[in-house]
């Protein structure tokens, strides 16, 4: 059994639930915010047997798009990121997943 572990922007989330519903996956979403931007994310919590994880991945790989804003641009609560100059872009979006063992899985 694996955990994935999926951090997806979360214009892109209700897209990746459905899509991996339709798939059969059992799908957790937890509402989570980014630290640099601090943007609002969902994080996919997925349980499944070890042989479905790359369709799990691809799934979220083909369901997760990259942005690019220009610098600076207004993180919430009026706050502008550092580390960035005029002209400059921000890249946001896509899709973070990791891959952990589980022991299992139960429903109740």
């Amino acid at each position: 059994m694996k955990l994935l572990l999926a951090i997806v922007n979360s214009d892109d989330a209700d897209v990746v639930a459905a899509a991996l519903t339709k798939e059969h996956f059992s799908v957790t979403s937890l509402a989570t915010t980014g630290g640099f931007l601090k943007v609002a994310n969902t994080t996919f919590l997925i349980g499944t047997e070890e042989e479905r994880v790359d369709l799990a991945k691809s799934i979220i790989q083909r369901h997760s798009q990259t942005r690019t804003y220009p610098y600076p641009i207004t993180a919430p609560f009026g706050r502008t990121p550092v580390g960035g100059e005029e002209g400059d872009t921000v890249t946001v979006g896509g899709a973070t997943v990791m891959v952990f063992n589980m022991e299992g899985m139960e429903k109740y």
